[in-house]
């Protein structure tokens, strides 16, 4: 994840999924870079169910959106 003002980190392309270091307790999301400007999301719990996609543009969006707390 990144700061508020910082830009996000380059994710390898087809990378295997990844578990947040923040993680704890199982309740937690895997992510990976599909494509050059492609994000998939998948439960850790669940990972035989579908994942989430997202542009870039979104998952920025959404990472900007939960980190200052204005999804309420």
């Amino acid at each position: 994840m990144t700061d508020k003002h910082e830009t996000p980190r380059a994710l390898p392309l087809n990378q295997q999924w990844r578990t947040s270091s923040r993680s704890s307790g199982g309740n937690c999301v895997e992510v990976r870079l599909s494509s050059p400007n492609q994000i998939q999301v998948r439960d850790s719990k669940n990972r035989e169910l579908p994942s989430l996609s997202f542009s870039r543009l979104a998952w920025t969006a959404l990472i900007g959106a939960v980190k200052s707390n204005s999804l309420n």
